[in-house]
């Protein structure tokens, strides 16, 4: 999409600090973090959100993106994963994307 901050974002038409990247993934420094570690792992193709993803494969590459780039930073065994799906659930920006946080405490129940 166009008008799409995170395709932008995946395309470089738009600068991050991009902090891992694949063929099929990106992962990028929260411009907001909640975290003292606060990642987050995008699809390079365009997908809104976790509702509508059906490539099972990608899905797993996004997953061991998250998990790799806890890794790099420290964090294997203490980290945190989150996926807002839909306006309801807190979803802000309409292109999937996983939350990695850690280097802090988290609580149960999130919010």
């Amino acid at each position: 999409m166009a008008d799409c901050v995170f395709c932008k974002i995946a395309s470089k038409t738009i600068p991050s600090s991009i902090v891992y990247e694949t063929a099929d993934v990106v992962a990028f420094k929260d411009l907001t973090p909640r975290a003292p570690f606060h990642v987050l792992v995008i699809p390079r193709t365009h997908v809104a959100t976790l509702s509508e993803l059906e490539d099972e494969a990608l899905g797993g590459k996004l997953l061991q993106a998250a998990r790799t780039v806890a890794k790099k930073a420290g964090h294997a065994d203490n980290f945190r994963l989150v996926v807002n799906n839909g306006d309801t659930a807190g979803q802000s920006v309409w292109h999937l994307h996983l939350h990695v946080l850690g280097g802090r405490q988290f609580t149960w129940p999130p919010g």
